[in-house]
């Protein structure tokens, strides 16, 4: 079970969660830190405070030297998706290469509306989604793009230089919906990251994404599964809630820290997954 951590960017502080990133940095066991992608916190009060999830994360990539990083998902109606290859592709090169791009089609109606960024219903977003996908690797993968669809068009368009890893930084794409967000990760992902649930729920997500692969002539053991664990104080209890998970089909647990953020609770949580062998 490969180990993870996540602390979102809000009702907290620059300087706990750079501790916090700082500390994991030199715990081996760890082998990676993700941020959201949000301008308000989430599940709970929305007019508290939140970093912005990309210049956190860019800061945080400087501070460490080891640790893979990424983004929960970025919402891709935030940004346009040229914009974004050219952030990736420039923060890969910065990092020496160790970003995950983490992607998805975006939900939260309330920041959306009050910024008036165009959320869409489902099916724009999932719409906006795929084409999105295919502008973001095009520009990272060739030396000009080309795309026209509803949503976005693109002229002989350049994003130089690349990033350091080839073809392209893993693409992390995250969400459940079955019939387009799990189609479009067997399509373009190299992992596929379950928000959080049961096993159950996972499971059958699972064998609803390794059919998409079939349909599409993908190997599904091409895709890393990860899955949000979330850490309410008790390690082993987080360690063995991943375990379950394991069985299941789990590669990499992402667990998830509350606020207030402190780096005590990094090693405890290491311990209590290394005793899983």
């Amino acid at each position: 079970m490969r180990l993870a951590f996540k602390t979102s960017p809000q009702d907290t502080t620059w300087e706990a969660m750079l501790a916090v990133w700082r500390a994991a940095d030199d715990i081996e066991a760890f082998e990676s830190g993700w941020t959201f992608d949000h301008f308000y916190p989430i599940f709970s009060d929305s007019t508290g405070p939140c970093l912005e999830g990309w210049m956190t994360l860019a800061a945080l990539a400087q501070a460490t030297t080891r640790l893979r990083f990424g983004t929960l998902v970025t919402g891709i109606h935030y940004r346009h998706p040229a914009v974004l290859a050219n952030m990736a592709a420039t923060l890969d090169i910065v990092s020496g290469g160790r970003l995950e791009l983490g992607i998805g089609a975006g939900w939260n109606e309330e920041e959306s509306g009050a910024y008036g960024i165009a959320l869409g219903d489902p099916k724009d977003r999932s719409d906006r989604f795929e084409e999105a996908c295919e502008v973001i690797v095009g520009l990272l993968t060739n030396e000009t793009t080309s795309f026209k669809g509803r949503f976005y068009e693109l002229d002989a368009a350049r994003c130089n230089p690349k990033g350091v890893q080839r073809p392209h930084p893993p693409i992390c794409i995250g969400g459940s919906g079955e019939r387009r967000t799990l189609r479009s990760a067997a399509r373009f992902a190299q992992h596929w990251n379950f928000v959080g649930g049961t096993v159950e729920e996972f499971a059958h997500k699972r064998d609803v994404l390794h059919q998409h692969c079939a349909d599409l002539g993908r190997d599904p053991a091409e895709i890393l599964l990860s899955s949000h664990v979330r850490y309410a104080g008790d390690p082993s209890a987080t360690a063995a809630t991943a375990a379950e998970l394991g069985e299941a089909g789990l590669g990499l647990a992402i667990v998830y820290l509350p606020p207030p953020h402190s780096p005590a609770v990094l090693e405890p949580i290491a311990e209590a997954f290394a005793e899983l062998g």
